[in-house]
């Protein structure tokens, strides 16, 4: 791992005076710097109410390599309930299921508390894709129904075929996954082979679909005010979508201070100055 990242998240990790910061997404897969870095960094405290986690965009500059940030933060309460699958969330659970990396940690207990948040994590969505999936399958058939259901819950786009990426790419940290999160969350099931059946009886199969209809149900609104709320209190907001729109147009907006200030206030003119620039420079080309 890039010793870049761990710079950075030593950083954010120190300024936020956190317990662990997580290391996740296609940047992790790739061992890539470019674009955007996704970090989790978790704090103490009690857990949050209402609508979490705070999102905040970062830049800092390495040895004279320019390194970007998204960043996520909550507290590690409010992780570990969402993690065991107690709230309605279905993010964390979903999202942490896959391979992240713990980069930087304030001491062995807190690193050692995140870990056990990791494997509820592993538990929770073993659980859900035992229901979801098919009565006797693969690992793969599993964890593929598990993803189709949660992106169907929550308020995002995802190609056909998604999941079976995110399997492929991450093949060896999904490798006996699922026979592990199963024992571990009191599951019993047969196994020929590569094959899997999980054993779950009536009562617990019927709890379990309850559990996940609610869920299912509230998922999407509760992705609305997420967005509504990142809208509103990203921090750096500016800067990133600045950023995402020369990474993409070539384009570079000019940042002042009142359009850091209000993001969405001065979208509009922002969008005039995008909209000019690409005519000027279609007509150039002429």
């Amino acid at each position: 791992m890039a010793s870049q990242v761990r710079g950075f998240a030593a950083r954010l990790g120190e300024e936020s005076r956190a317990l662990v910061v997580l290391f996740y997404g296609s940047n992790l897969r790739t061992g890539s710097l470019d674009g955007v870095i996704d970090y989790y960094v978790l704090v103490p405290g009690e857990a949050e109410r209402g609508v979490w986690p705070r999102v905040s965009y970062r830049e800092w500059t390495d040895a004279g390599m320019p390194l970007r940030a998204k960043v996520a933060t909550v507290t590690l309460e409010k992780f570990r309930e969402a993690a065991s699958g107690a709230l309605i969330d279905t993010t964390i659970w979903a999202r942490f299921v896959q391979p992240s990396a713990l980069v930087w940690q304030r001491d062995e207990a807190a690193g050692h508390a995140v870990a056990e948040s990791l494997a509820a994590a592993c538990q929770t969505a073993a659980r859900l894709a035992a229901i979801v999936g098919p009565d006797q399958g693969r690992e793969e058939d599993y964890w593929s129904a598990l993803f189709r259901a949660t992106y169907s819950a929550e308020f995002r786009i995802e190609s056909s075929g998604r999941e079976q990426s995110i399997l492929t790419l991450n093949a060896q940290h999904f490798e006996g996954l699922f026979p592990l999160a199963l024992e571990a969350a009191g599951i019993e099931f047969e196994r020929i082979d590569d094959l899997f059946a999980p054993r779950i009886a009536a009562a617990e199969r019927a709890r379990i679909e309850r559990w996940w209809r609610k869920r299912r149900m509230l998922g999407k609104p509760l992705n609305v005010l997420r967005l509504l709320r990142a809208a509103s209190t990203f921090d750096g907001a500016a800067r990133y979508a600045a950023w995402k729109v020369e990474r993409h147009t070539g384009v570079k907006i000019a940042l002042t201070p009142w359009r850091e200030r209000h993001p969405i206030l001065s979208a509009p003119a922002v969008l005039f100055s995008l909209w000019r620039a690409q005519r000027k420079g279609r007509a150039n080309q002429r």
